[in-house]
């Protein structure tokens, strides 16, 4: 039979040395690539294979058919927003990207930060959304074989700019009646907003003409209906970019009257630009609280799709209330009167649906040019909200104050935010890498809940640790690290040992020859 101890007595400290040193190399690479991958996809590798994988495999199919059962069900929900109660017993909507209300001009925005900074504030992955957004609403099936049209549905997906402006140019020269031309032109080779409101104004002249044009020919077919549709869709843009010229120059009349008419159209594209939002602002920005209250009044409704400026403003509003007089130190003794309840509450509820915000307005997370596109309760919708709204938190003494002293409190009414939510659907899963496509590289990433390290990386982490230890004690002192070894591997293997012996006896040594007889 084979004996352990003289086996273990004939071992080196230097196999020791060796076996502890391939240990600490093996799961220091383990611990590696963990971690790679934990910083990546916000899991761990062994853990995700041993729930996709091996629980399956060890339980059945059962599994496997509850995973593609829950998965059928979260998508059937994707039609619904990231907004409203949650009924029970319902699926959680899946992370939808939406068009910034507020975005930026490229040329006259975007571009000046880049030659400030030489960072580019938008990803390749946000700009290709916009290329899509464009062909889809200024391009029609009754564009074919018009030579400046298809000239501008390639310009909209060319990646360099300058060529992008070239392709306008182009098109102008053939058409100067091509709307779109002018709308890349004032996006993109514009460098101050005055000269985008320039060039928009000379784009409204000809959108109103063409409108007029396709009007009178639309019932003609699906073609020409086509066609109307898109002169609709390139006006109502138009209306919409010179009113946010207006506002950012300072003249808030005018651009909340023109917000205000465009809020009163009904085609499509309205469903994109929410234009009530732009509205929103202006009136916060001319202190026109009252009527900002009659726009929430309008939108802020359970069947409607919720957002951060609509959550917050709601909650601004309410806190203009109390806020100038909150006390922390008096209300921990009286209480909270029902009027700062109900600015707390409405706080709450803001924090719940988006609780990547607070830490901008407080200015604890420096802020950056928001995105093209946003995800609703995301870190890039936050930066969007807090970048054109801060200043209208400052604008109201102590409603930061009362941010500051209450936002936190919402966590304690949502221990499992992933799982259950309280005033709306649970909180979405995917904003972590929908909001790093869309958010440039030198940002740092919000991520709720905050995740913490995976145990297989902390169990590597010790592993590697450890026998790396073991192998730097055995290289310095090898005898009694070698004696040490042996006495553990005895200690190991003893109850083993005796369970051989005990087998031993209870059968003959001979027992196989006697089954072999037989």
């Amino acid at each position: 039979m084979w004996d352990s101890s003289m086996f273990l007595s004939t071992l080196t400290p230097k196999f020791y040395v060796a076996l502890t040193g391939t240990s600490s190399l093996i799961s220091g690479l383990i611990l590696i690539f963990e971690w790679w991958y934990f910083r990546k996809y916000g899991t761990s590798f062994i853990e995700q294979v041993s729930i996709n994988h091996i629980s399956p495999w060890i339980n059945g199919g059962d599994t496997s058919s509850e995973t593609n059962g829950n998965a059928s069900g979260t998508s059937s929900s994707s039609g619904s927003s990231n907004g409203g109660s949650p009924p029970g017993g319902q699926q959680m909507p899946e992370c939808k990207v939406w068009r910034n209300p507020l975005n930026l001009f490229r040329g006259a925005e975007y571009q000046r930060f880049f030659w400030a900074t030489s960072k580019e504030p938008l990803t390749y992955y946000d700009m290709n959304l916009s290329a899509q957004d464009h062909q889809t609403f200024f391009t029609c099936e009754g564009d074919v074989r018009k030579e400046e049209y298809e000239i501008m549905q390639t310009a909209w997906r060319e990646r360099n700019p300058v060529q992008r402006i070239k392709s306008a140019h182009n098109a102008l020269e053939i058409n100067p009646d091509c709307a779109p031309a002018y709308i890349l032109l004032a996006e993109e080779e514009a460098t101050t907003i005055v000269e985008a409101e320039r060039i928009l104004r000379s784009a409204l002249k000809v959108a109103e003409q063409n409108y007029r044009k396709s009007q009178a020919t639309q019932h003609q077919g699906p073609i020409a209906e086509g066609m109307h549709r898109r002169d609709t869709n390139v006006l109502i843009y138009i209306r919409r970019r010179l009113a946010m010229c207006a506002r950012k120059l300072g003249k808030l009349k005018e651009a909340a009257k023109m917000f205000r008419d465009l809020t009163k159209e009904i085609p499509s594209i309205m469903n994109v630009l929410n234009i009530h939002e732009n509205l929103i602002e202006t009136l916060l920005e001319m202190q026109a609280y009252a009527d900002c209250q009659a726009v929430l009044a309008k939108y802020d409704d359970i069947s409607l799709p919720k957002s951060a400026t609509i959550c917050y403003t709601a909650a601004l509003l309410k806190a203009r209330a109390v806020a100038d007089k909150f006390s922390p130190d008096i209300a921990s003794k009286r209480g909270l009167s029902p009027a700062e309840m109900c600015a707390v509450e409405a706080i709450h509820r803001a924090v719940e649906f988006n609780p990547h915000v607070p830490k901008y307005l407080l200015e604890t997370k420096p802020l950056i040019l928001p995105p093209e596109h946003i995800l609703k309760r995301g870190d890039s919708e936050a930066l969007a909200y807090a970048f054109f709204h801060l200043k209208h938190w400052k604008n109201i003494e102590g409603a930061l104050n009362l941010l500051h002293c209450t936002w936190e409190g919402t966590f304690r009414m949502l221990p499992y935010p992933l799982e259950r939510g309280h005033l709306f659907y649970p909180y979405p899963t995917c904003t972590e890498c929908a909001d790093r496509e869309l958010l440039p590289a030198f940002h740092e990433v919000s991520v709720y809940p905050k995740k913490e390290l995976p145990f297989f990386i902390l169990f590597t982490a010790g592993l590697c640790s450890f026998t790396a230890l073991l192998a730097l004690l055995t290289h310095q002192y090898p005898e009694p690290m070698g004696f040490l070894a042996q006495t553990v591997l005895t200690w190991i293997s003893y109850p083993f040992q005796l369970l051989k012996e005990r087998v031993e006896a209870f059968w003959p040594c001979n027992l196989l020859q006697h089954l072999s007889r037989v």
